[in-house]
């Protein structure tokens, strides 16, 4: 049995079937999912180079380690827009997670057994109301669609439901394109559309009983129930672009307006250039996200890591500096922790892990990081999260990019 095996037996958060790494995570999503469900959570746009580079970029990064001097525990708390968590990675906010019945509530129950806080999008298949309910540590993500009336509307229901504050994400523009193709996405889930699906469902069996519930079939909701108001159905993804499309781009004012609206933690998303980063600390956010929004925006963009160095050595003392884009492991948590990330927000690792094992699956995913982590600091002499500096990374020449100013 491998040391990780034996960590999990001890473990009494261990769930069956346990899995050692996010990889293996990966593979069982894979393997559990129809084709056109698992593409859609490895998408990236156009040729993928932001995508990988968001992975590959943390292999560049060494550690430079000191063998003598940890302590037998080690300090992995911090607290990030107002929340203590026990180690410093958060849900990162997600569309739409068919992949399980149970959805973002999964992933909300599972962040909230481990200590940590829920990044819940605006395109979410369940209601807010029903995620806070089940973690108090949520964080609701908001899009700019609609009027100023509308989206001031979804803030104040957030606020409502109890979320403790916002994510403005503004590094997404709907490109969706890849070279290789894109997964087709129905209108709604009706029977045509599970006719249709049907060759790829009957051989991921288990993945359709999935779905069936007290001898009924639930339907995947490919709704956005928080787009709505409380009393209303939600609208679908495609009435979402409609109103995407005939809303103009936010600009700073807009931003400034919003955060003027909303007097708890505020948090920019989608930040890689300096000046974007100045900007958003000087209309008052609480904290930024350096994202590229997993590689699913603007391809060529480069890997958040590279950029995110030089904005929390600005910054880090104005608002809490995260990062999201690629993080796989617990070392790649070090390494962000260590070039000035308050904390890191993770995607698709936690999506891998619900697909391949629904909530259990996300909190072995969480148990991994944390695992990784604690194992990583043992491992470079340090003995709390705090204590991690640039001094710990051996970071080739021409590894950071500066750009914006």
């Amino acid at each position: 049995m491998s040391k990780m095996s034996e960590l999990a037996e001890k473990n009494p958060w261990r769930r069956n079937p346990w899995f050692e790494t996010v990889g293996e995570a990966q593979k069982r999503a894979r393997k559990r999912l129809p084709k056109t469900v698992y593409s859609s959570l490895v998408a990236g746009t156009q040729a993928g180079i932001t995508v990988n580079d968001n992975m590959n970029a943390f292999t560049e990064l060494g550690f430079a380690p000191h063998v003598i001097g940890t302590t037998p525990e080690r300090n992995l708390a911090t607290t990030v827009m107002g929340q203590e968590l026990p180690f410093p990675v958060m849900i990162s906010p997600t569309g739409v997670q068919a992949v399980d019945p149970d959805g973002e509530v999964a992933v909300a129950r599972a962040a909230a057994n481990r200590g940590t806080a829920m990044g819940l999008s605006s395109f979410a298949s369940k209601p807010v109301e029903e995620v806070t309910a089940v973690n108090d540590k949520t964080f609701f993500q908001i899009y700019w669609l609609g009027s100023r009336e509308d989206i001031l509307a979804r803030a104040q229901r957030a606020k409502d439901a109890g979320c403790k504050g916002l994510i403005v994400t503004t590094d997404w523009v709907f490109n969706v394109g890849r070279d290789w193709g894109s997964p087709e996405i129905p209108e709604k889930v009706d029977l045509a559309a599970v006719a249709k699906l049907a060759p790829e469902m009957i051989t991921k069996p288990k993945y359709a009983l999935s779905w069936f519930r007290d001898g009924k079939l639930l339907i995947p909701d490919l709704t956005a129930p928080n787009i709505a108001h409380p009393d209303q159905a939600g609208p679908t993804f495609f009435d979402v672009y409609g109103q995407w499309m005939n809303t103009p781009p936010p600009t700073w004012e807009d931003l400034q307006w919003l955060r003027e609206q909303w007097d708890g933690e505020f948090m920019v998303k989608g930040i890689t250039r300096m000046d974007d980063a100045k900007r958003a600390r000087d209309i008052g956010a609480t904290a930024i996200s350096v994202s590229n929004h997993g590689g699913n925006n603007l391809d060529g963009t480069p890997a958040t890591i590279r950029v995110l160095g030089p904005i929390a050595d600005e910054l880090g003392n104005d608002l809490d500096v995260l990062l999201d884009g690629g993080i796989r492991r617990g070392s790649d948590v070090a390494k962000a922790l260590a070039l000035g990330a308050k904390a890191v927000m993770i995607g698709r690792a936690y999506l891998w892990g619900l697909a391949a094992n629904g909530q259990a699956g996300v909190e072995n995913v969480l148990d991994l990081m944390r695992m990784g982590l604690d194992s990583t600091l043992m491992g470079i002499g340090k003995n709390d999260v705090a204590d991690l500096t640039r001094d710990d990374l051996i970071i080739p020449e021409g590894f950071e990019r500066i750009f914006g100013g």
